[in-house]
Parts: C-alpha cells; structure tokens; sequence
C-alpha cells in the first residue's frame, strides 16, 4: 500500500465528497450553519416548503463483515454490423483465397442482422437478451432511461441492503469541536432514500444538527434522484428547510430557478452513492490516476465536479486495518468567505467493506474542517425487495 494512516489522524489534503459518502458534505453543512448570520435566510421556509418524502422504516439487524469483493459480471461485446463480402470464386484457396477475401471486404454495404440465435462457435458471447424496461412509475431522466452501457454494466450488480454507517466527528472551527454523525441507505423495491443527519455538540444537547435527505429511483445507470432536502437546526433558532426538485427534464433549485437536467446528474446526498455504484460496477474507475465528473445539483447552481483516485492507504479503525482507496475533488474549497459556498469533502472507500467511506474529511479553507471516522461496523438490514429490472442475467 501506498502509506499508513491511524483513524485517528487528521487528513492533509483538500476535497469535496457506498456508499453513503454522503455524510461529508453534510457534516461541515452542519458546522457551517452555526456561524451563518440569521438574517441570513437561504431556501424554503417553514410555511412554504412541500412535505419532504416519506420515509423509508428499515430495521438493521446485522453487521457488515469486511470480504473480498465479489467479481462483477462484464457487459457482453457490442454487437458490430457486419459488412458485406463480394462473392468469391468457389476455387479459390489458400493464400490466395485469404488474399481475395482481404482485398473484398471493405465494401460499405450492411449486412441485416441474423433473427435466428448465432451459433456460439460463430460468435462467442453474443447474446440477444434484453433487460425488461425499468418500471414507469415516474418519468426517468433521458440519461438514466436510454444508457445500454451502463445497463450492460449493472446487469451482474445487486444494490447492497440498506445500511447505516456511524461515525465519530472531530473538527475545527476557531477551535477544536466535536460531534457524531449517520447516515442511511434505504432501498425499497426500486426506490431508494440517502439520509444524512450530522451533530455538533454533545449527543444529549447538540449545538447544530443537519438532516439531508435523497429520495429517487435505482435505475440501470445508477441512481436518479427526484428530490433533496435539508434541514439545519441551531440551538435557540428556528430550524431552517430548503428543498430541490429533480424533475424528468429540470431541476428547480430553492430559490425558484428552473435550470436543465444535465445526464447523470446526482445530489449532495446521492453523489457518493452513486461513486460507489460506480466503483462497483466498474472497479477500474477506482484506480490510481483515474478521475470521475459527476454533475451536482448544489442549493445555490447545478455544476460539473471532478473526482480524483489519489492513492491507497491502510487506515487504523476500531474494526481493524482496512486497506483503503483516498479519492478527492480537483478544485480547492471554496468558503462562503471566498463567495463560492460550496465545500470540499475528501474520503477513503474500503473496497472490502462494499466501497463504503470509512474516512471523510470535509473543508471550508484551512481553518475550518470536519474528520469523519467510522466508529463501529456498518449495520445492514436483511436483503429485502430488490429492483426487478436490475436483478435479471
């Protein structure tokens, strides 16, 4: 491995984002809050912000034990049009023939695709079968209904049962601070919730709580979301709401503006499930010096991210040593100070372990950190009702 880090120690370098890689933007969302001015009102209001979604009742029963990945079943080959050959004289053979045939074979004339099965001597791996189309009961994003690559990849997936992952949190804003924070994957059917909720302050009298939540579909191409919430409590204020709606086509931020839906977009919530969906379904993205571009739609503008596989480390944490892949955002944190808002979260994904985070360090600028540290095994709820769509071989 490239290094050991203790689970205890405080990371270095800056970042913005199984699972539920979630939890670091909402830890310094959470933190961030305590020092927003009051007449600082950004969002929904109270009297005017839609019922967040239903919840999702999970019961976890058992703890997750670090394995070996399972292998991932390949896409088969793309089926390529043949083109047409021009006849050739039955007596030819040999070097000859194989010349002819050379020299024949560049004519732009398609060939119609064979409607019987081709025999698998003649085409090892062709497989006319089709996944049966996701179900209708909302409109799906352009992206996530017409992507048959990502299809090919998800077929040899199955979404992991719902999970909920506890972390200690250590910081530091104009000194030390303390927390804890959660966060839940929720899977029912072909539905699924994020749900996030970071403490600052003793677990008994919290100082600043935040709640987000992701409520979507699991789709072929991973996850589609259709609505994000946030709420943020400070002691002795009223809690704040604000809320994004992802539509089929549109996304409509907190303050009324309708923008277009970018293919692939994801949430602060949903972001780092679907990195994870994507380390799964394809392990060479996890790799060092690849990067993922992931579209976020944020509170304040729906913006294009860049994730960075930096390095492997082996982490200290109360359930052992853990070798750990460190991914992180390219751009720098951008502090409300600097008039961006938008904060850099960095994490560690135990391949062993579903590529959940079990290290996330949040940023605003160098001052202002959260550390989030896995503070006992990940809790699973038993394989319920999986999607129907994303199960068949």
């Amino acid at each position: 491995m490239a290094g050991k880090t203790t689970a205890s120690g405080h990371g270095s370098g800056h970042g913005s984002g199984p699972w539920l890689l979630v939890l670091p933007v909402l830890a310094l969302h959470a933190l961030v809050a305590a020092w927003w001015p009051a007449g600082d009102r950004f969002g929904l209001g109270d009297g005017d912000n839609a019922a967040a979604s239903a919840r999702i009742e999970v019961a976890f029963v058992r703890e997750l034990k670090p394995a070996q990945p399972l292998p991932v079943a390949a896409p088969p080959p793309p089926v390529r049009r043949l083109r047409a050959i021009a006849p050739v004289a039955a007596a030819a053979s040999g070097v000859e023939g194989l010349a002819g045939l050379a020299g024949l074979a560049e004519t732009e004339t398609p060939l119609p695709l064979p409607t019987e099965p081709v025999p698998s001597a003649l085409a090892p791996g062709l497989s006319t079968a089709a996944l049966d189309p996701l179900p209708a009961a909302w409109p799906l994003p352009r992206d996530a209904a017409a992507a048959p690559e990502a299809a090919g990849a998800a077929t040899g997936f199955a979404w992991p049962p719902s999970t909920r992952l506890s972390y200690t949190l250590t910081g530091n804003y104009r000194g030390p601070v303390e927390g804890q924070a959660r966060v839940e994957w929720r899977l029912d059917g072909e539905r699924y919730q994020v749900a996030l909720e970071v403490s600052i302050g003793p677990p008994f009298a919290p100082l600043v709580t935040r709640e987000l939540q992701s409520d979507g579909l699991v789709t072929a191409a991973g996850l589609a979301p259709r609505r994000y919430d946030e709420t943020t409590q400070v002691v002795l204020r009223a809690p704040r709401r604000l809320a994004i709606a992802l539509d089929a086509d549109a996304i409509v931020l907190p303050s009324g503006k309708r923008v277009p839906r970018p293919p692939g977009v994801q949430d602060s919530a949903s972001q780092f499930v679907q990195m994870t969906w994507l380390f799964t379904t394809q392990p060479e993205r996890l790799r060092v010096g690849q990067a993922i571009e992931l579209p976020l739609a944020l509170p304040r503008h729906v913006q294009d991210w860049i994730y960075e596989v930096v390095g492997e480390e082996r982490l200290y944490t109360p359930m052992g040593e853990l070798d750990t892949v460190h991914v992180r955002p390219r751009r720098a944190p951008q502090g409300a100070g600097s008039g961006g808002g938008d904060l850099a979260a960095e994490f560690w994904v135990a391949p062993t372990l579903q590529n959940l985070p079990v290290r996330i360090v949040i940023r605003q600028d160098d001052e202002t950190w959260v550390d989030l540290q896995l503070q006992r095994a990940p809790q699973q709820a038993e394989r319920g009702r999986a999607p129907p769509a994303l199960t068949r071989r």
